[in-house]
């Protein structure tokens, strides 16, 4: 199972499980997804899915879904928005009592923590689609995992035990012409510890999303 393809079944998961808690009017856009792959789904292999709050923040909140029996395990921070104006609003006092259970009291920040693109970055163009905006006139999250997929492609070295790590900087809406670009990475004090760092750039210069790649050690 690609990575682009899990991404929007963690969006699903997500949405159903909010709408089933009778939260359906909340509007969602996502800050940060880390998803960890112990080992990827084979073809035709039945999945269990299971998501929960694990922390609450003034205005948005991290969900956590498990795929496979934890063969995926992933943690998204969503924020929530005022449906009108778009800006970030309080969780309202239905969300705390229906989700902060299982937070258990756990706090989470929206800081992103992916550095800028190198100044000399090489870029080059990133066609997009129709297909590739939600119904928001937005970028659908799960095609930063597109990218991922592609770094994938030329890395067969980067494979599970692995983790990924995308961060979306702003909305990218249509008509707006961008570039990626990236750079592989090593550890020198850990040479099992590979990666790719990238960015998506738009016609002004400016990183709309950043992601890194970096290979797990195996478990023990």
């Amino acid at each position: 199972m690609r990575l682009d393809a899990t991404a929007r079944y963690l969006q699903d998961l997500s949405d159903d499980d909010t709408r089933d808690a009778g939260l359906a009017q909340m509007t969602w856009v996502v800050r940060r997804t880390v998803i960890d792959v112990h080992q990827f789904p084979t073809y035709l292999e039945s999945l269990d899915m299971a998501t929960w709050c694990s922390a609450i923040g003034s205005r948005w909140a991290e969900r956590r879904v498990d795929i496979g029996g934890g063969s995926i395990r992933s943690a998204t921070l969503w924020v929530h928005l005022d449906a009108a104006t778009l800006r970030p609003l309080p969780t309202s006092a239905e969300f705390e009592h229906v989700f902060a259970p299982s937070a258990g009291g756990r706090t989470v920040s929206s800081r992103l923590t992916l550095g800028p693109p190198p100044a000399d970055l090489e870029l080059s163009l990133w066609p997009v689609r129709f297909t590739d905006f939600d119904v928001m006139n937005h970028m659908n999250n799960a095609i930063a995992f597109a990218l991922v997929e592609e770094v994938l492609a030329r890395r067969r070295d980067l494979r599970a035990p692995m983790r990924v790590e995308v961060e979306y900087r702003s909305p990218i809406d249509r008509d707006v012409v961008l570039r990626v670009g990236g750079v592989d990475t090593a550890d020198a004090g850990a040479p099992d510890v590979v990666g790719h760092d990238g960015w998506l750039i738009d016609d002004q210069a400016r990183s709309q999303l950043a992601f890194r790649i970096r290979r797990l050690p195996p478990s023990p």
